[in-house]
């Protein structure tokens, strides 16, 4: 499953997103399109880490990188593309 799909899995799952997976966009907003609230961010910024086994910062962890589901998709695939070490 890709990084996507996966974050569109967790969306439905744990942050309990009413919109059926395969009718979320890329782009539609978290907060507006799919009614992700203050908590939801927090829980599915927790999936995530869990998910991939990366930790997000709290610099990360900001309004543009969970804006959208592509826009988490490029935070996780960049935390994932980082060495191990930093």
């Amino acid at each position: 499953m890709s990084v996507s799909d996966t974050i569109k899995q967790i969306l439905v799952s744990h942050v309990y997103v009413e919109v059926p997976v395969d009718q979320m966009g890329e782009q539609d907003s978290l907060r507006d399109v799919f009614g992700v609230d203050s908590i939801g961010f927090v829980e599915l910024r927790v999936q995530l880490e869990e998910a991939f086994e990366v930790t997000i910062s709290d610099e990360e962890f900001t309004p543009e990188n969970f804006a959208t589901v592509a826009a988490a998709t490029a935070l996780v695939e960049k935390l994932l593309a980082a060495p191990a070490a930093a």
